[in-house]
């Protein structure tokens, strides 16, 4: 069988960057997933070679949605019947174009279309939503038993969060529907939450989420770089390193791993004079299911408090990339301001010396056993210190002023 625009016949799949692993798998259903028509008054029943792809996905953290032509009411009841319809976190079932329910399925989830792939048994339905998503993989049905052993279906990782994503995710809509339903302020919503944060030391069962998210978690990220398990390893067990991991519930349910902090205990100075210790936060990243939450602060200002209670100046580093910008106003609205700057925008933020530490969010309940007591705030000293960077120059004019961390939902979610 050709292939079809984007389509991938498993012997011709560009490899790269540019094709990163399948995050969500979406269904075409009549004779597709089942051998039938509904609408026809068939009772079709799955094809096997669907259920066991349906379930080896799942179970690797992949999410399954439906795009598919019938009436919404008759093929939701039947996925009910079949046991099946808990397995798909978005359904999208009516008579519009295939290739605008793929996009909605996109949005709704929070992802990249280039992380979306689509099977249906009609040529014709896989070539309209290749010409209108050239990045969205096309099958065919009759691949739908090959697809677990793809690589693009295959994440280097399965972590314990990717066996729960699709929970997460019926979760948040849950949360999604509760917030549209509230009559309150935003603020009281999220009070009404009861979120609690989790903050601790990686450990060595945390190593495989904690580069899962190095590697999936784009938008709110700091500088952008990844590590692998060797790397974070090393970090953990050296004492001139600290590796916290974030984990966040509510009253709907648990989040999971939503957050990485990777902090270096070293020296500053002013010019090549007296020296002082500091802790200097090379990665803060979180998850963008966790965005509007207030957990950027209540990270941050833990990484401070730790670095005070130990005689350090918290700093920070930001590499600007093409999406990460809110994690700089996230920075700037913790009480960061930009104190050096070299090449390509690289900035070194620095917490104020005489600014008190910052409290955790009203709305939020921090926990974080392994946390020592920050001290008052210090003293500012007569002569400023300049950390370890380049001569510190005026902050660029597009640097953003402190602001509140919400932001629009991100595109690629964890």
């Amino acid at each position: 069988m050709e292939p079809t625009g984007s389509e991938s016949t498993g012997s011709d799949r560009p490899t790269g960057p540019e094709r990163p692993t399948v995050k969500v798998l979406v269904w075409d259903l009549d004779d597709t997933l089942w051998d039938g028509t509904v609408l026809e008054g068939d009772d079709p029943v799955p094809f096997p070679a669907a259920t066991a792809a349906l379930r080896a996905l799942d179970e690797r953290g992949v999410l399954h949605a439906v795009a598919s032509r019938s009436d919404p009411a008759v093929a939701t009841a039947h996925l009910e019947r079949l046991g099946l319809h808990d397995l798909f976190t978005v359904l999208e079932v009516g008579w519009g174009p295939k290739s605008g329910a793929v996009r909605r399925i996109a949005e709704t989830i929070g992802i990249g279309l280039d992380t979306v792939a689509f099977v249906d048994n009609d040529p014709v339905e896989r070539a309209e939503v290749a010409a209108a998503h050239p990045v969205v993989r096309c099958y065919p049905a009759e691949q739908v038993d090959a697809l677990a052993e793809l690589p693009e279906f295959r994440p280097e990782f399965v972590t314990a969060d990717a066996r729960e994503r699709r929970l997460r995710y019926r979760g948040e809509a849950r949360r999604t529907q509760a917030r549209e339903e509230h009559q309150g302020t935003p603020e009281e919503f999220l009070a009404s939450l009861g979120l609690e944060l989790t903050i601790r030391r990686a450990g060595p069962d945390d190593l495989a989420r904690a580069h899962e998210l190095t590697v999936r978690t784009h938008q709110l990220n700091t500088t952008g770089r990844t590590y692998g398990l060797t790397e974070l390893r090393a970090l953990c067990d050296s004492p001139d390193h600290r590796v916290l991991v974030a984990e966040l519930t509510d009253r709907f349910g648990d989040y999971g791993t939503i957050g990485l902090a990777l902090s270096e205990r070293t020296g500053h100075r002013e010019g090549g004079g007296s020296a002082g210790p500091a802790e200097v936060l090379r990665l803060l990243l979180l998850s963008c299911r966790v965005m509007s939450r207030g957990v950027g602060p209540a990270l941050i200002g833990h990484v401070v408090r730790a670095a005070l209670a130990e005689g350090r100046r918290p700093l920070a580093e930001f590499v600007p990339t093409d999406v990460n910008r809110v994690m700089l106003v996230n920075l700037r609205f913790a009480g960061f301001t930009v104190v050096g700057q070299e090449g390509e925008g690289r900035l070194l933020l620095g917490y104020p010396p005489a600014a008190p530490p910052p409290s955790p969010p009203g709305h939020l309940r921090l926990l974080a056993p392994e946390a020592p007591e920050a001290p008052a705030a210090p003293a500012a000293p007569e002569d400023p210190v300049t950390p370890e960077a380049p001569a510190a120059r005026e902050a660029p004019a597009d640097a953003p002023a402190d602001a509140p961390a919400d932001a629009p939902d991100a595109r690629n979610r964890p």
